[in-house]
């Protein structure tokens, strides 16, 4: 029959070929196994994924620079697998280039002559957009931005609010009523036209470089606990530019905080509506006086009831804000560039 000489020449029927094959097969089955269970293990992007994040610094935002040549994201804030380095020789191993504005403003010469591929530049800035000058030429620079406006891709508040459920209500003795504290002060800020009109109705303590009373960072808190309102005045009214003057110098020195910014719907964000007083809740600031002289000793108890529950937390670190870019990283959109900057500041 004609199919009759193949079938006895096939390679199957030599016993030792046949068992070669079939130990070939076996061994290639449990490659693909083994690829199948460990697919990370197989590619060398998904592989670099697994090490450490590089977050290069390329300046640090303040003057001094902290200690970080060992794992201070876990030894300080138990965030695993993140390397922070403000050594530019290792631009060409960083995942993420983070560039504080302030260190921007002398312009692109600084920055690094090209972007390798996968890698993300992180823009970052505390100040709002009042007093952040130059944003127009850094269109198509960043992937990400990192700042207090809660729709930033990385979100750092000056502070927040933590549950307690231990705490307890801590009202320090008051000498005073009203105290504010202001280094920088101009004329044509709204908060200074807001104080020159209040202060025709009562009296406020003021200290701070502009009265020639500056505080110490240890006499801070105690003398402004002193007081039974503060005004936490914000230099300049944007969405979300809540800073240390309600969460330090107000809810953490035991103080109320009257407070001057955005609406008051915003400030409800951060915190309890009965924790503050606004400017805008009255039609005139001689109705907000005469409430501040006037308010029982049961009524004033009241703006502490979030103590029941919160505590108050600071961020004051940059090296906890930094630290923060590893936490987000996973959530965070890659390929995207911010085309106009400034518009999304100032939006």
């Amino acid at each position: 029959m004609p199919w009759a000489l193949p079938l006895r020449w096939s390679p199957w029927g030599r016993p030792g070929m046949k068992a070669l094959v079939t130990a070939g097969v076996f061994v290639t089955t449990l490659w693909n196994l083994r690829l199948f269970l460990n697919p990370s293990k197989g590619s060398g992007e998904d592989s670099k994924h697994r090490e450490p994040l590089m977050i290069l610094v390329w300046e640090w935002p303040s003057k001094q620079v902290p200690n970080i040549s060992r794992d201070v994201c876990h030894e300080l804030y138990s965030i695993t697998g993140c390397q922070l380095t403000t050594e530019q020789q290792l631009l060409h191993q960083a995942d993420v280039v983070v560039f504080p504005h302030s260190r921007l403003q002398p312009g692109r010469d600084k920055l690094p002559k090209e972007r390798l591929p996968g890698q993300n530049w992180v823009w970052v800035s505390l100040e709002s957009p009042s007093n952040t000058r130059a944003l127009a030429a850094w269109n198509q620079t960043f992937n990400w931005v990192m700042t207090y406006r809660q729709d930033s891709d990385i979100f750092i508040p000056y502070g927040k609010l933590v549950p307690n459920q231990s705490a307890t209500v801590n009202i320090p003795a008051k000498t005073n009523l009203v105290s504010w504290v202001i280094s920088n002060y101009h004329r044509t800020q709204k908060r200074a036209e807001v104080y020159k009109n209040l202060s025709r109705y009562l009296h406020v303590n003021i200290y701070g470089k502009a009265n020639n009373k500056p505080l110490c960072k240890d006499c801070l808190l105690p003398t402004i606990s002193k007081s039974k309102f503060y005004l936490a005045f914000e230099n300049s009214i944007h969405r979300d530019y809540i800073t240390e003057k309600l969460w330090r110098n107000s809810l953490l020195a035991g103080t109320v905080p009257v407070v001057l910014g955005p609406p008051r719907a915003n400030y409800e964000q951060f915190v309890p509506a009965d924790s503050f007083i606004h400017v805008n809740d009255f039609d005139s600031l001689e109705e907000l006086a005469t409430f501040l002289k006037t308010m029982n000793p049961s009524r004033y108890r009241q703006f502490f009831a979030w103590q029941k529950r919160f505590s108050v937390k600071l961020y004051t670190d940059w090296r906890e804000r930094i630290c923060a870019i590893c936490t987000a990283y996973p959530e965070l959109p890659h390929g995207h560039l911010y085309p106009d900057l400034q518009s999304w500041f100032n939006s």
